[in-house]
């Protein structure tokens, strides 16, 4: 890092385990002021190769370690990760626009527990064996690392999502190249810094800082990254599938959501509302998890008194009031919210991209509110009429990434959470995650599922061996 003339951070590549400068930079903006303050590498095709290069030759010796070798490497980080906990949480906070204190305890905390996790859920992996006593053979399987995997995480859990995949990534043995969104980089770089002390060889983990056209598009097409997992938009996957294709390459690809909250009359509508008001503008609705359709038998949410940072560019900012916007065109009541109650900030907060909470009422199925994400702190309300509705409605969109169910019938908990098109289904709760099993979306939200077993799947390629006697 280095700082120019106006005192920005000036971010640099780290690449076989060295910073590296770029003679290209992109702004980033601290959503909060709306200011620049920092530079990030607008890496290419150059940059991309001597990545992709240092990782294929740090790859033979990383591989050959034993999975509680590099699990102890992995500990390591995770332990200076917390350590830095409160300076990590500081800057996710500038560069991301969410508080600080969301920064605090979740995003950091997760980083760090991604990589404790796959230290140790790497070393309780069982393999398959069948025996053909009738044809004196003995078949097995074994699990190796696939090479080199190219990682692409967003910019809304900027260092939460990036360690999610870097994660199992190496602890299967694999060696990364990543590129973090160019919005959010600060703290991928800040991790970089411990890579060294952690003990991790140089080229193991490598960090390529950049856009998605320039430097996204040189990683996913590179003939030498077979693998490649991608957090972020479903038209983005598209364009990744489009590029990978001609190398057949290992997908995983978690997407987009517009996830429903169905409440029925039998709920703890205490519960039920207090939670939801959490899931609907929890990070300023910039969590794919997020719900943004509410179908209700009776009443509806109050006004969610909630404490939200910035969203994370003025790009975003005008996308999500544009729905808003759009809402009031088609005849919806907007309750609450933007256009409704005053924002009222600091002198020095006016030009950052803040947004209040709004909900909305009366929105057609068939409107690209109801029907796009949105990814801001905006939820539409409506009403539905028993089960069938419920579920008909709540899988009326091409998304089925998450949704939460409310009620206190334990046998249709069962009956709705089966039917519903969504790869995460939650009942009388929101975001309670077990990192053993399976998280990933249906229909448009993606391709593949993350967790324990799953990503330890995708990191791996898998062999059958039969031996005769």
């Amino acid at each position: 890092m280095t700082a120019d003339h106006r005192t920005h951070l000036v971010l640099e590549n780290y690449i076989g385990g060295k910073f590296v400068p770029c003679s290209r930079h992109i702004d980033s903006y601290d959503p909060s002021t709306g200011e620049v303050y920092c530079k990030v590498p607008d890496s290419g095709t150059d940059e991309v190769e001597a990545a992709v290069q240092a990782a294929r030759e740090a790859f033979p010796d990383w591989s050959a370690r034993s999975p509680a070798e590099r699990g102890q490497v992995m500990k390591k980080l995770a332990d200076l990760m917390e350590a830095q906990l409160e300076e990590l949480a500081q800057a996710e906070s500038r560069d991301q626009g969410k508080t600080v204190m969301f920064a605090r305890t979740v995003d950091v905390p997760r980083a760090v527990d991604n990589f404790r996790f796959f230290a140790s859920s790497v070393l309780h992996h069982t393999t398959d064996c069948t025996t053909m006593d009738h044809l004196g053979c003995v078949n097995y399987t074994v699990r190796s690392p696939v090479g080199v995997a190219g990682l692409i995480s967003p910019w809304n859990l900027p260092l939460y999502l990036l360690t999610w995949k870097i994660a199992p990534a190496v602890a299967t043995g694999n060696t990364v190249v990543a590129k973090p969104s160019e919005m959010t980089s600060v703290t991928a770089w800040m991790m970089c810094k411990l890579l060294e002390e952690a003990g991790f060889p140089p080229g193991v983990v490598n960090m390529v800082f950049g856009t998605g056209p320039r430097a996204g598009d040189a990683l996913v097409s590179h003939p030498d990254v077979p693998l490649v997992s991608f957090t972020g938009s479903t038209a983005t996957a598209q364009r990744i599938t489009e590029r990978s294709a001609p190398f057949c390459k290992k997908l995983s690809l978690e997407l987009g959501g517009k996830n429903p909250a169905i409440v029925f009359s039998d709920a703890d509508l205490d519960q039920a509302v207090t939670t939801t008001v959490r899931s609907s503008f929890s990070n300023q609705g910039e969590i794919c998890l997020c719900t943004s359709r509410i179908y209700v038998e009776r009443s509806a949410p109050s006004d969610p008194d909630n404490n939200n940072g910035a969203l994370v560019s003025r790009e975003h900012l005008e996308k999500v009031r544009s729905f808003v916007t759009l809402a009031r065109s088609e005849g919806a009541t907007v309750l609450c919210g933007e256009g409704e109650d005053p924002l009222v900030l600091p002198q020095r907060n006016t030009s950052g991209y803040f947004m209040r909470p709004t909900v909305i009422a009366g929105v057609a199925e068939s409107s690209r509110v109801m029907q796009d994400e949105i990814f801001g702190p905006v939820v539409c309300v409506n009403p539905f009429d028993g089960e069938d509705d419920a579920v008909a409605k709540g899988n009326g969109v091409r998304y089925g990434l998450a949704a939460t169910v409310w009620t206190r019938d334990v046998g249709r908990v069962h009956r709705v959470a089966r039917r519903l098109e969504a790869g995460l289904v939650w009942t009388n709760c929101w975001l309670v995650r077990d990192l053993n099993l399976p998280f990933g979306g249906m229909k448009n939200s993606g391709v593949g599922r993350e967790g324990g077993r799953d990503s330890y799947h995708f990191f791996t390629e898998v062999k059958t061996i039969t031996v005769k006697h």
